[in-house]
């Protein structure tokens, strides 16, 4: 299947400022991407890009074949079937919920508007309300209108900024399924923005990490989150703790013990590198009163109550991180037994398909 959307090259460069720079990307009819990356890294940038809000320094974007921005040439926003939800969904007060959808379909005829608004009525279950007016609506339901107002137009591509930021956490989970029955219903082609990964695994197809203007990796969010491709990714994710590792022909010595890799498995890196460790590969093997105890290599700094049970930073025995390269600090484990602060105990990295990085970005 050819590509819907094709972004080649995109640079964006505002008042002197880069803000895009040669990015690449590509969704297929239907796909859903969730976009995601730390505060002005570009996300928004890039849909007000597509949607036609900014112009490019450089590259192009194609939409169904067709070019709608190259550098030079721009199609104007109305003309780009492209429709844009944003974060506190812009919606006329003064319109009822039937005029605002109606909006972007003006010069349809008075029967396809009103066929138009009363399926969509259905769908997203607001036909009791389409006379209402948007302040006489919950949170939810103004959502499900600003997503009938932009679907009424029967847009090739649907953005999304931060959809679901406003919306009540009970309630958050139910309408990101619900949204994505309509959106694949529709086989409706979409970008969202979000910073929480969780919204990417409940609503999106595709997972993109942005940071500094540049696309970081692209491809399903579990492959992301069971791979990522630089230790960028995986830390903003915070799929993990970082245990410092010097690797060897041996294997690869840390406070917690030498791990049996080879070079290898370690990516075929030596030297200083850093292990992600998730915090179901991190065991409690013992707890110890006494800190003399020889058999110790940790100590609790932080202490929570989660729902996996208690949540700890563990962090290097003080005598053992002074000037020491291997030393960590933030180490995640959870457990049921109950730790004191500053309690010395001993864990061990339980064996699995290790995954190194040779150094922390700068």
């Amino acid at each position: 299947m050819t590509s819907l959307l094709n972004i080649q090259q995109l640079s964006i460069t505002l008042q002197g400022k880069v803000i895009l720079s040669k990015l690449e990307l590509s969704l297929k009819q239907g796909e859903i991407l969730g976009l995601v990356g730390a505060s002005g890294c570009g996300k928004t940038t890039l849909l007000n890009a597509i949607a036609g809000f900014n112009q490019l320094s450089g590259g192009k974007i194609l939409l169904d074949g067709n070019v709608l921005n190259d550098g030079i040439f721009s199609l104007p926003a109305e003309q780009r079937q492209v429709g844009m939800i944003f974060q506190d969904y812009a919606l006329f007060p003064h319109l009822t919920v039937k005029e605002n959808i109606a909006f972007g379909i003006a010069k349809l005829t008075k029967t396809e508007q009103s066929e138009r608004i009363s399926k969509l009525l259905n769908i997203l279950k607001l036909s009791e309300y389409r006379d209402s007016y948007i302040h006489q609506l919950s949170g939810g339901q103004q959502q499900r209108v600003a997503i009938a107002r932009a679907l009424a137009p029967q847009p090739k591509l649907l953005l999304l900024d931060e959809p679901f930021s406003n919306i009540d956490a009970r309630l958050r989970n139910e309408l990101m399924v619900e949204i994505r029955q309509l959106l694949k219903q529709f086989n409706t082609t979409a970008i969202f923005v979000t910073h929480n990964k969780d919204e990417v695994f409940t609503f999106a197809d595709k997972m993109a990490v942005m940071a500094q203007g540049q696309l970081l990796q692209l491809d399903a969010p579990n492959v992301i989150c069971q791979q990522p491709n630089s230790y960028q990714v995986a830390d903003f994710l915070q799929l993990g703790s970082w245990l410092p590792c010097e690797i060897d022909k041996a294997g690869a010595n840390s406070l917690l013990g030498k791990l049996n890799v080879t070079l290898t498995a370690a990516n075929e890196l030596a030297g200083l590198t850093y292990l992600l460790v998730k915090p179901q590969y991190l065991k409690l093997m013992s707890t110890f009163d006494e800190n003399t105890d020889t058999t110790t290599n940790a100590q609790v700094e932080y202490i929570s109550m989660t729902e996996q049970g208690y949540h700890y930073h563990l962090k290097s025995l003080d005598s053992k991180a002074n000037d020491n390269k291997l030393s960590f600090s933030k180490l995640s484990l959870y457990s049921d037994v109950a730790l004191q602060m500053n309690q010395q105990v001993c864990v061990e990295v339980i064996p699995h398909d290790f995954l190194f990085f040779s150094s922390k970005p700068a």
